[in-house]
């Protein structure tokens, strides 16, 4: 089908579905990476709980080290930097299949752990700068459904070859590294170049107003991490969840996932970043419980798609944000928030992997714990924030203003 020069040139030219079609070429490379990992590291690597920690630390790294994309923000401009961080991620990708032992798979998921957490840096700065504050929340939520179709294509594409071909890891692993790598291409040569209306600092930006949000970050970053590192080896290890298991849960979150993103971004128009920040973090809380307690493999795989399906709603924490930023932040802070996310992302999986030989109840007991705690600090966003109302709290002397 030939697509109208008229809609061509609208398509080029709009900031929606630039962010739309990349979001869709990192989310499917790293899906593909993601639903194989656990069973390649287990039948071809010989993984146990241990090694998945220290992996896990090591995929984590780059995202703390996520503050030096303000070096390249210096250097190029931000829509520069995503196409070179898909690049780094199909890369990293491809040759993951060739190396099946645990130096291997520590350096190659370094590499592509990069490409992706550069990339999310660069695709929250120019979300935040291209979007307008009362779009923001629902466009957010139909770039969240795209991921969320990007990674049906790719356990479809996983499922449909396994069940025809049976090819080998290393076969899969560079078939998805080349089809990212094409497609960040073709997006670079079809997309006009893109910029915020505000020149953007340069350099580490932190500021003490915005503390309620690096906190938050933090916290989020610290239980999903856990759920990332060890909600999926739990299937695999304890309830003997094959390939094929898995990537059905996945298929099964992301299926619902493509038509939760848009009613979760009208949700949090509706009713704000405090309520949608309150109502994630009180089902996280209910989805670690059941998982520290299930003896159930069927109930555990549905509170894996549970989380999967709420983890959309993070939506809330970047358009809060971008409500109280001052528009010039937003680069450089994303970059920091990044960071902040990933300080306690890469140390948890290395001691928390040493706790799950002992006791995995223990593991998911403290990620309830972490989410209570960001439920707790949640209601300390104002129902409208704005600079100079960041939280609802207010200097000695200074009012409260009404909610």
């Amino acid at each position: 089908m030939t697509i109208p020069p008229q809609t061509r040139a609208a398509l080029a030219a709009s900031p929606t579905a630039f962010l739309v079609a990349i979001s869709f070429t990192n989310w499917l490379g790293f899906a593909g990476w993601q639903a194989l990992f656990n069973n390649f590291a287990k039948e071809a690597a010989g993984f146990t709980g241990w090694e998945i920690g220290i992996l896990q630390s090591v995929r984590e790294i780059p995202g703390f080290l996520a503050f030096t994309a303000v070096i390249w923000f210096m250097l190029m401009r931000e829509q520069l930097v995503a196409y070179v961080s898909l690049a780094l991620l199909a890369f990293g990708i491809a040759i993951t299949g060739g190396f099946p032992s645990f130096w291997g798979l520590l350096i190659t998921t370094f590499v592509m752990s990069a490409g992706f957490h550069y990339f999310e840096t660069a695709h929250q700065a120019l979300s935040l700068q291209l979007l307008p504050k009362s779009q923001a929340p629902r466009v957010l939520g139909r770039i969240a459904s795209t991921a969320a179709a990007a990674q049906l294509v790719a356990y479809g594409l996983i499922a449909v070859v396994f069940w025809l071909w049976q090819p080998s890891y290393g076969t899969l692993y560079l078939g998805f590294g080349i089809v990212t790598l094409a497609l960040a291409g073709a997006a670079a040569l079809f997309f006009r170049s893109f910029r915020g209306s505000v020149p953007q600092h340069k350099g580490i930006v932190l500021r003490r107003r915005y503390w309620l949000y690096y906190v938050l970050t933090f916290l989020s970053g610290a239980r999903r991490q856990l759920f990332m590192a060890f909600g999926g080896w739990l299937l695999v290890e304890r309830f003997g969840y094959t390939l094929a298991d898995f990537s059905m849960l996945l298929f099964a979150y992301c299926a619902i996932n493509l038509f939760a993103g848009p009613l979760f971004g009208r949700l949090i128009q509706a009713i704000g970043e405090r309520a949608t920040i309150i109502l994630e973090n009180l089902s996280l809380v209910g989805v670690f419980i059941g998982y520290s307690t299930t003896a159930s493999g069927l109930v555990a795989g549905l509170l894996f798609v549970v989380d999967g399906v709420f983890f959309t709603l993070i939506i809330a924490q970047r358009t809060y944000f971008q409500k109280i930023s001052d528009p010039a932040d937003i680069a450089p802070t994303a970059s920091v928030a990044f960071t902040i996310n990933h300080i306690a992302a890469v140390v948890i999986p290395v001691v928390f992997g040493k706790l799950w030989i002992e006791d995995p109840t223990l593991v998911f007991m403290i990620g309830a714990m972490i989410a209570t705690a960001s439920l707790g600090l949640a209601f300390l966003v104002p129902r409208h924030p704005e600079p100079g109302q960041e939280t609802i709290l207010r200097p000695v002397g200074r009012p409260v203003p009404a909610e």
